[in-house]
């Protein structure tokens, strides 16, 4: 997944690139200690559905029972009611 983000940005800015993915890389880490730190999705109504912002990519995550689930990283202009 970072390696597709990184190369798609990298043809622009190669120091963009890095700076997106050590970004949403350090996003990732935080769910750990706050699970409902990030939004509730608003395409859905589920409170374990939450996203955190890294430049324009949303980080989709899931908060279950004993850990925390990364579904996805997407740009924030992509639709997910498609």
């Amino acid at each position: 997944m970072w390696n597709a983000i990184a190369s798609y940005i990298a043809s622009d800015s190669p120091f963009y690139a890095s700076s997106v993915i050590r970004q949403i890389v350090a996003l990732t880490r935080r769910p750990e200690q706050f699970p409902f730190a990030g939004r509730k999705l608003p395409e859905f109504d589920d409170d374990t559905l939450r996203e955190l912002i890294a430049y324009s990519y949303r980080i989709i995550y899931r908060v279950e029972a004993v850990e925390i689930v990364v579904a996805a990283v997407i740009h924030g202009k992509r639709d997910l009611g498609q």
